[in-house]
């Protein structure tokens, strides 16, 4: 399985919902990394804010950073190779990217069940 992360700027929050204004690029990208994960698939995110070591750490996004600035973020790299730089990828390249189809992207949704099956109903 591929490897993704993505290196967000600096901001109080990855969801895009806090501050004045929802910002929908934020939300749409909480969002599909939300489905991946109930589907088992993990892309890091890290934002400059929260954890601005591990920017220094990896030496492609120090690199990156040094020749061009914050201007440059977001980052995303999979297995170690930068794939996209200034904006967040679409649902598109999320797919292409992780060799994945587009219903990974969808969320899951639960069935409803009719009781827990014991026999004396659930604590």
């Amino acid at each position: 399985m591929k490897k993704m992360i993505v290196f967000d700027p600096a901001m109080c929050c990855s969801t895009g919902v806090c501050g004045p204004s929802v910002n929908p690029e934020l939300l749409r990208v909480s969002t599909v990394l939300n489905n991946l994960k109930s589907k088992g698939i993990i892309v890091e995110r890290h934002n400059l804010t929260n954890n601005p070591q591990i920017f220094v750490d990896n030496k492609e996004i120090n690199k990156i950073l040094n020749e061009k600035g914050i201007d440059v973020l977001p980052v995303t790299m999979v297995d170690g190779v930068i794939v996209k730089t200034n904006a967040y990828p679409t649902n598109e390249e999320f797919c292409k990217l992780l060799d994945i189809t587009e219903d990974y992207l969808k969320p899951t949704i639960k069935k409803p069940t009719k009781g827990c099956g014991c026999k004396g109903g659930c604590c």
